[in-house]
């Protein structure tokens, strides 16, 4: 599998006032992240477009984004619903035991006996940990806490993930 070269941090949700400002939903762990970003990439669903940042500011859960150049509310109506990236350059340094979304969404899971258990299918921010989800043959959906003594080993060069099944996670 490759990894993707750009990495999602936000999505436009609608506009802000009438000069070219939009309301971002950010999809980063970090939403100040945004203020060290010289420019982001959209993706309009046809092509890729880079948006130079000419200000940031924040309102509630969102953040809200001023492009370079675009400085009218009919400029910017259109790219609603879509996503802003930034290039792997661009990514938030991770730490060790640290993956981008991105990057192991899809990943076969095995157990720590080497059998396949399932696929990783979607990721929960609980707070304290997040919890993956892994699509299973045998058990339907199984909720794998992502603490150290559950998540043995990510490889996301081989796509694999390899875990330790404690007792009374699965039924």
């Amino acid at each position: 599998m490759q990894q993707n070269e750009y990495l999602q941090v936000g999505v436009i949700t609608s506009t802000h006032g009438i000069r070219g400002e939009v309301k971002v939903f950010p999809t980063t762990d970090d939403p100040s992240r945004f203020e060290d970003l010289k420019e982001v990439v959209l993706d309009t669903g046809k092509e890729y477009r880079k948006l130079a940042i000419e200000g940031v500011k924040y309102f509630k859960q969102f953040v809200i984004l001023k492009f370079k150049g675009i400085d009218n509310i009919n400029d910017i109506e259109k790219y609603r619903k879509m996503p802003l990236l930034v290039s792997r350059e661009d990514a938030v340094e991770l730490e060790d035991d640290e993956y981008f979304m991105a990057d192991i969404l899809e990943m076969d899971v095995y157990t720590d006996e080497g059998e396949l258990f399932g696929t990783l299918t979607d990721i929960l921010e609980t707070g304290a940990n997040d919890v993956y989800v892994i699509d299973t043959k045998e058990h339907g959906e199984v909720l794998i806490p992502a603490i150290k003594d559950c998540i043995l080993d990510v490889n996301t060069e081989e796509n694999k993930m390899t875990i330790h099944l404690m007792d009374g996670l699965i039924s």
